[in-house]
């Protein structure tokens, strides 16, 4: 019990700090909205079954309706045709549910061009500066755009959003070590990824190799670029393609002399 002792000591007295990536999960929660005549997901709905009432006298509980890619969620590989035979959110292995993560900052690009997109050759340039990409872990893409995650209409951009190259959504699922990308984003694929070839290939090339998405997180400027650990906690719903989830990350604080 010695790690683990030693874990919640750091958390308690501030040496480990945990960082919420989460955004909260309301009616005013931005959605991916499709071109008819594609199906739509549902908005977040909370729906009042009782509140000290007749109905019932001592306790306050909802109903509540939603989408699976709804907020902070994450997809799994049967999310996409390309890993129809995958897992289900249900069936990811607990230990892949918490992993190191790294940051790639591309805020100050995004910011100037909202088509930013992420090329290998940056995220080479990155690994020349820090080291290699976590065997196992999360490539953490900041955007800056969870800024925009209170207003749907700055949040969608009307499509223009940053992304991933095609090529480099390739290079993450066949090469790189990582188990999945995170981003600030509706989606882990580019406003005009339906334009790409292959069209939205962060899901395609992702999610056919086993690999997972992680979208509408928070506080990425909270973290190092190196050195978090994430933990991501979707409901395992049996033959879901994904979840909604709260997503923390432990972040080692500097040692006060």
């Amino acid at each position: 019990m010695g790690v683990l002792s030693d874990l919640v000591a750091a958390v308690s007295s501030g040496a480990v700090e945990v960082v919420d990536l989460t955004a909260p999960l309301s009616s005013q929660t931005p959605i991916l909205r499709l071109p008819e005549p594609l199906g739509q997901t549902a908005p977040f709905g909370l729906h009042e079954i009782s509140r000290y009432n007749e109905a019932g006298p001592a306790w306050y509980w909802n109903n509540i309706t939603t989408g699976e890619h709804t907020g902070t969620h994450l997809d799994a590989p049967i999310h996409w045709i390309t890993g129809k035979d995958g897992a289900d959110v249900s069936q990811l292995p607990a230990r892949r549910l918490i992993a190191p993560a790294v940051v790639l900052d591309f805020a100050a690009q995004a910011a100037a061009e909202p088509n930013f997109l992420l090329e290998i050759k940056h995220v080479q340039a990155w690994q020349d500066k820090h080291g290699p990409l976590p065997t196992g872990g999360w490539l953490l893409y900041r955007t800056g755009w969870d800024a925009r995650s209170r207003d749907e209409a700055r949040f969608l951009n009307g499509g223009s959003t940053p992304g991933i190259s095609a090529e480099c959504a390739r290079w993450l699922a066949e090469t790189a070590p990582v188990q999945g990308v995170g981003v600030e984003t509706v989606g882990t694929d580019a406003g005009a990824a339906h334009s790409f070839d292959p069209a939205f290939p962060c899901h395609s090339f992702l999610l056919g190799h086993d690999k997972y998405g992680l979208t509408q997180l928070q506080n990425l400027a909270r973290l190092p670029p190196v050195g978090a650990v994430v933990f991501v906690g979707p409901l395992p719903i049996v033959g879901g393609s994904g979840s909604p989830c709260r997503a923390l990350a432990l972040v080692e604080q500097p040692r006060r002399s």
